[in-house]
Parts: structure tokens; C-alpha cells; sequence
């Protein structure tokens, strides 16, 4: 998904052979550490080649073979979640700077003097639009809250069959836009059909969405989503109050990253297992309670960091001898 991503928009790309160690078989070690020595050797190709000033890294075993390879090259490590993974605390031996979304992720690195909380850079593109522009741009009434549903690009199931069960309940209170991801489409779009007239006004549901992302966060009251890194970033510059369920099947930074929001007041945690139960009086208690919204959007829009990706650059440049 990344190398669509980048080279979308325009950024020469070259992928480098990699693959993780941690937890993986014994059968299927070998393998992966000849993968990453490798990669190691492509790395150092492409350094020689590109011969750059400054090397930064967002984490993931991908960034492991470049890290070994550039080690005398200066260095910028991002940590997007709160806490950060085991490959970011590898790759923090190789930093000479460390960007932090939140001040609490301090504690997991030794060297603090090198950390600088930056936040979570958020896409210009995402905040060109106002409130009332994004909602006449699906067609939202005024005269009812808005829910947010995604769960990634691919989606969420646990998410999509809990807003499903419970979809004319739910759009009795409001509007939804519900991302619902590719895999989980066709059962979307056949529940969105079967709906009545009157409840399939509110409904607008998608597989996916790209330069209208941005427009959907301004238009809603309440998000229901994952809590990856970027919950951390985009819903406090929307002032978004938000309903987080971490997925269950990963390492636990998910889990961490929806604590940190619920504990500061800006989001209701509900773990995935008890999702089907717990959503709808969960959503109830909220919109039908605006006074419970509003503080949960104060608390949130006080955790943003608009200038997040120029703190970031200007380390960058900084680092590379370019400031």
C-alpha cells in the first residue's frame, strides 16, 4: 500500500528486500535473516547512488537493512505511536534524533536528551475543508449529528458487522458515512440497499475514500475507527471525539494509543470482543448527551499539534547541515 501511496504522489521509489525475526518460526528464520542481509547490501547500493544528508525512518523491519547499512549517515527516527515497536527501538540505537508524537513516549528510549515531541504530521490536504462545506459535499443534514466508521483501508469486520447489527438503531440517532474498506463491501452496499427509505437518506456508505478523507473528518460529530497512530494525530486537529477498538490480533500499540486518548478525555475505549454489546448504548450515551460530546471534543482538539511535519522537517534539515 505504501508504494502505491508514494508514488501517487510523485516520489520516486525503490523498495529495499527485508523481513522480520521477531516471532517468526525456525524454519522460516534463515530465510528472513538472508532476506535482511540482502537487503543490507541493496541498501548500501542505493547509498552510494543517492548519497544523501540525512536518512529518516518512521520504523517497520523494512527500515532494519538501511539502518545497518547507512550507520555513519546522520539520522532521524519518527515514533508515530505512543509506544513505539520493536523495530523502532532497534532502529533508535542508529538515531541521532527521535521525533515523538507524545511526550509520554519519552520513557521507552534511554538517551532522552536526543527526543523532540513533535506530534503527528497530518496531510495539508485533509484540512482544506470547513464544516459545512464537507457536509454538503455528502449531503448531510444540519438537523442530526454525524457518526465517522472506517477501520483502515481494508477495513474492520468486528467494526463493520457491529455498526451493521445494530444500523437502524444507529441511524435513528444519526448520520453515518461508513467506510467500510474492499474486503467487506459487497455485505455493506447489500445492507445499504435493504434499508428504508427514511433511514437510507442518512446512510452514506463506501468502500474507500481518497481526496474526500479530509472532508469526512470535518463533517463529524463522533468517529468510529481502529486506534492506530494516526488516531493520534488527525482526530485531535479535527477536535474529533472518538469511540476507539483497538485491533486484537497485533502487537498491543493499538491498545496503548487508544489508553493515552481515553485517559486525557478525548475517547471512550471498547475492546473488539465485547464490540457487538457495548456499541450501541456506548453511541446512545453519546449522542443523546451533546454536553458528554462537547467535552470529549475540547479534550481532544487540546492534544492537537498543527505543525507537527515542520517540527519534523526542520530536524531534518537541521541534522542534514541544511538549517
Amino acid at each position: 500500500m505504501e508504494e502505491d501511496l508514494v508514488r501517487r504522489a510523485g516520489i520516486p521509489f525503490q523498495a529495499v528486500p527485508a523481513a522480520g525475526v521477531h516471532g517468526v518460526g525456525i524454519r522460516q528464520l534463515p530465510g528472513n535473516l538472508l532476506k535482511l542481509a540482502r537487503g543490507a547490501w541493496a541498501s548500501r547500493r542505493i547509498l552510494r547512488r543517492f548519497r544523501p544528508d540525512a536518512l529518516f525512518f518512521t520504523g517497520g523491519y523494512v527500515a532494519a537493512p538501511m539502518a545497518l547499512a547507512g550507520w555513519r549517515v546522520p539520522t532521524m527516527l519518527y515514533v508515530p505511536d505512543i509506544e513505539p515497536g520493536l523495530a523502532l527501538k532497534f532502529l533508535a540505537r542508529f538515531a541521532d534524533r527521535i521525533a515523538l508524537t507524545a511526550a509520554e513516549s519519552r520513557r521507552f528510549f534511554s538517551r532522552r536528551a536526543r527526543t523532540v515531541v513533535s506530534g503527528y504530521p497530518v496531510r495539508p490536504e485533509l484540512l482544506r475543508w470547513k464544516r459545512e462545506e464537507a457536509r454538503h459535499e455528502f449531503g448531510l443534514s444540519e438537523d442530526l449529528p454525524v457518526l465517522l466508521v472506517f477501520g483502515g483501508s481494508k477495513g474492520a469486520r468486528s467494526i463493520n458487522r457491529a455498526l451493521l447489527a445494530s444500523l437502524h438503531e444507529v441511524l435513528g440517532m444519526a448520520q453515518v458515512i461508513h467506510l467500510s474498506g474492499t474486503l467487506d463491501w459487497p455485505e455493506v452496499e447489500a445492507a445499504s440497499r435493504a434499508l428504508p427509505e427514511n433511514l437510507a437518506t442518512r446512510y452514506h456508505a463506501f468502500p474507500y475514500l481518497h481526496e474526500r478523507m479530509g472532508a469526512a473528518l470535518a463533517a463529524a460529530d463522533l468517529v468510529l475507527s481502529r486506534a492506530g497512530a494516526s488516531t493520534l494525530g488527525e482526530f485531535p486537529v479535527f477536535g474529533l471525539p472518538a469511540i476507539l477498538v483497538p485491533y486484537p490480533y497485533a502487537w498491543r500499540y493499538q491498545k496503548v494509543n487508544a489508553e493515552y486518548l481515553a485517559r486525557h478525555g478525548a475517547a471512550i475505549f471498547l475492546e473488539d470482543a465485547s464490540l457487538q454489546d457495548a456499541l450501541l448504548p456506548t453511541l446512545r450515551s453519546l449522542l443523546e448527551e451533546p454536553h458528554k460530546l462537547e467535552a470529549m471534543r475540547k479534550a481532544m482538539r487540546a492534544l492537537a499539534t498543527p505543525n507537527a511535519a515542520e517540527t519534523i522537517a526542520e530536524q531534518i534539515l537541521d541534522l542534514a547541515g541544511k538549517g
